[in-house]
């Protein structure tokens, strides 16, 4: 059997990425807001439904304007502990205190309800991330917020095409980020992008992505956050195909369910959202059952992930120690299997019987 991995990055047909390469060499612009960067932006805001829409390097670089643009200057950032490690990281990069408030069990996103209680006075904005693509408690995040006169910053890296009450899921909070890197469902193979409905914010991250001068008028202090003219021709085609995919993926999605039922456990997405199918994530009985059904479809060339382990709030370079049972524990158990564009049913029908209990 052929290596299955947990992703397969879509690649468009040849041929399309060929002629956004021939304009390339026909203008001679490779980056510095090129005009496929351009129109890239463009397109995506019109297809997301959004404004302020900024084309950058990557999704690392998008969190850590998105704290700088919010002026998010060495102070405590509430967080969650079961995401990538890149949400946790640019928060230390910009020398600030991650607080980690522990998950909800169900949906795996941050615990809204425990938010308030680990505000302090150093507290300037509230990280959170849409695990998986799930939407995180908007309404309540929002109401504490306000009333503790926070800022908001959704991590929405595996969000794309998610919308909330008919409205795209990077639509809320002060700004938001995505990840266009090459594993995701949507990719412009490295990249990401920062959402803001603030016209003045929009302004500063305008500069900022971009060393913070407009020509020989240096303005304030900027980053090189800049995408590639190589990278936009990349989103403009698969952009095309994005509705496609995320058909392709439910499908799948949905032929798991159909195999697994309620053999395993899966968190819960909200009615009111419709999802993207970015990934399929269960959680096992224990980590000794994931491990060994790790070991079982490895034996059959098949790789899923854990996605995500450890729980954050776990690393070795913290400079404190903070307690979340729910994410340290499902962190142990969870595990996504393999789902992308291009999987045949019968290998998610061999995968879905190695992995029922």
């Amino acid at each position: 059997m052929d290596r299955v991995n947990v992703t397969k990055s879509f690649l468009p047909p040849l041929d399309e990425y060929q002629k956004y390469l021939k304009r390339i060499w026909q203008n001679g612009q490779l980056t510095n807001q090129g005009p496929l960067v351009k129109e890239f932006e463009t397109k995506a805001m019109d297809y997301l439904g959004v404004k302020n829409f900024h084309f950058l390097a990557n999704g690392t670089l998008a969190l850590q304007l998105a704290l700088r643009a919010l002026k998010i200057d060495g102070g405590e950032v509430i967080t969650t502990p079961f995401s990538y490690v890149a949400s946790t990281s640019a928060i230390l990069w910009e020398r600030c205190t991650p607080v980690f408030v522990d998950i909800d069990p169900e949906t795996l996103c941050i615990d809204a309800g425990k938010i308030e209680a680990a505000i302090t006075g150093n507290t300037k904005a509230i990280l959170a991330v849409h695990v998986f693509g799930i939407a995180c408690d908007l309404e309540a995040i929002d109401k504490v917020a306000k009333k503790h006169n926070l800022k908001v910053i959704y991590d929405g890296a595996h969000a794309f095409g998610v919308q909330y009450h008919g409205k795209s899921l990077l639509d809320y909070g002060d700004i938001a980020t995505c990840s266009f890197h090459a594993t995701k469902l949507f990719h412009t193979i490295e990249g990401g992008a920062i959402i803001t409905p603030h016209e003045d914010i929009s302004a500063d991250i305008e500069l900022m992505k971009r060393f913070g001068h407009n020509g020989d008028e240096h303005i304030q202090l900027g980053i090189n956050a800049k995408a590639t003219e190589v990278q936009a021709a990349m989103g403009l085609c698969n952009l095309k195909y994005i509705d496609q995919i995320i058909e392709k993926r439910k499908s799948i999605s949905e032929k798991y369910d159909q195999l697994l039922g309620t053999n395993v456990k899966k968190p819960k997405i909200a009615a009111d959202v419709k999802y993207n199918y970015a990934y399929y994530p269960v959680i096992f009985d224990s980590e000794a059952q994931l491990l060994g059904k790790m070991d079982a479809l490895k034996r059959e060339n098949i790789f899923p992930r854990r996605y995500f382990y450890p729980s954050l709030n776990q690393l070795p370079y913290l400079e404190r120690s903070q307690a979340c049972p729910v994410s340290e524990d499902v962190a142990r158990r969870v595990l996504c299997l393999p789902l992308h564009a291009e999987l045949e049913p019968k290998t998610v029908g061999r995968i879905a019987e190695m992995v029922k209990l």
